[in-house]
């Protein structure tokens, strides 16, 4: 068989990595990867949104199978252009995908379905949105309609900064198009949980909680950035929690999607927050979330390959998934000065590979032959352990043999985990 995975990150390395175990797969395309898989799919310089091309590519080759993992793509429609063609594709079509793609319709649809998420305000102008601005609960949160590459939500702890943070998306369009309507929400407490969960519009099988470290530095501070590291399984995620989800959440979704005439296929990843009235939805993403995929895959024990066709045949069974009983840590290593100012171009020094780890590489490129830092996040060191304890000092033991100049990360990846466990 012959595998293209749409996308260039570490989220696409996990994820041509998981794909490598099966045996009937020949080859593994990677458009666009990067530098650092390159000993793991072979590189294709065709741009993730560049849906002809991709088109043409996966016909030229006789490909039998595609994974779209980024989002963009999939809003944009590749899976139905692929399909169209006769590939199959793993992900939701553009119909589906629009779960991510737009923040109104998501929680309008958990609304109309009663799935429980914060009380919000829909707006389409600024002025409106400022003058509710005046009297609404602080601190909220404030989160363009599209894709903004993670970066489209703001947490305003004062007034002040919500306005700042209207006048930034409906104004200045920092967003671009994507700000243009905006959701005003209510501000939850509680601990988040990440769950990616395997569906072929009827079954869902959720994959192992995690949790991600979204700020930049230490304790939580500084920036949002795309993720600085993970761990599963997340402590706060409680059978009881689970169980909850699956019937308020989980499959109330997955029906909500079918009755809209928008059967979903794919990867749904549900952002929760464990709020003391029970568990609710800050967001959905159409697709495998990065760094969660990262700690989620490596602790799959069953076919990657087998799952992505069961869910785009209409097949899937929960006895499909297993789920090793052990924990998982990925510490992200990034660009010092990331997610602001920083410089690519030095040379990556790799370890020896060593059992129960491993390395997914999200920003590289080639310089005269070497691998060099060419992002913000450069790639995630990931390491398995019976403990999360013990997963946790594995993956900084191995991320301390990679070396490039300027080179940053977390050191507190799974702290806040492990205090809850105590």
């Amino acid at each position: 068989m012959n595998i293209i995975v749409v996308g260039g990150g570490g989220r696409e390395h996990a994820i041509i990595k998981k794909l490598k175990e099966n045996k009937s797969i020949e080859k593994i395309y990677a458009l666009p990867g990067n530098a650092g898989m390159a000993q793991d799919a072979e590189l294709v310089a065709i741009g993730a949104k560049d849906i002809d091309a991709i088109v043409k590519f996966a016909t030229d080759n006789k490909i039998d199978f595609a994974v779209v993992a980024p989002d963009d793509p999939l809003v944009l429609g590749c899976v139905d252009a692929l399909e169209a063609v006769g590939v199959p594709c793993f992900g939701p079509n553009k119909a589906a995908a629009i779960i991510e793609g737009s923040k109104v319709f998501s929680k309008n649809l958990m609304k109309k379905y009663g799935i429980p998420t914060a009380t919000y305000e829909v707006f389409t102008d600024a002025a409106s949105a400022l003058e509710y601005i005046k009297t609404a609960p602080i601190p909220t949160v404030i989160k363009a309609d599209g894709l903004a590459l993670g970066k489209g939500v703001v947490i305003a702890m004062t007034r002040e900064e919500a306005v700042d943070a209207i006048k930034a998306a409906m104004e200045d369009k920092v967003f671009g198009e994507s700000g243009s309507s905006i959701v005003v929400e209510e501000f939850l407490e509680g601990p988040e949980v990440s769950v990616l969960s395997f569906t072929d519009g009827n079954v869902v099988v959720p994959m192992v909680s995690s949790m991600d470290h979204k700020r930049a530095l230490d304790n939580d501070e500084g920036l949002n950035t795309g993720g600085m590291g993970t761990i599963a399984p997340n402590p706060y995620y409680t059978d009881a929690v689970a169980k909850e989800c699956m019937e308020k959440i989980f499959l109330p979704t997955v029906n909500a999607m079918n009755t809209e005439g928008r059967s979903f296929k794919g990867c749904l990843y549900f952002g929760l927050m464990i709020t003391k009235d029970g568990p609710k939805v800050i967001e959905y993403n159409c697709r495998f979330g990065d760094p969660e995929t990262q700690v989620v895959l490596p602790l799959l024990e069953c076919d990657l390959l087998s799952v992505m066709k069961a869910c785009r045949d209409g097949n899937l069974t929960e006895d499909m998934i297993k789920i090793k009983n052990a924990s998982a840590c990925c510490v992200v290593m990034a660009s010092k000065g990331y997610p602001g100012k920083y410089e690519t171009g030095f040379e990556i020094t790799f370890p020896a590979k060593e059992d129960n780890k491993d390395i997914y590489v999200a920003g590289a490129k080639f310089s005269d032959g070497k691998v060099v830092t060419g992002g913000g996040r450069v790639l995630g060191v990931t390491a398995i352990g019976d403990t999360l304890e013990d997963a946790i000092k594995e993956a900084y033991a191995y991320s301390d043999k990679v070396s490039f100049e300027n080179a940053y990360r977390r050191s507190d990846i799974g702290k806040r985990a492990l205090a809850a466990l105590k």
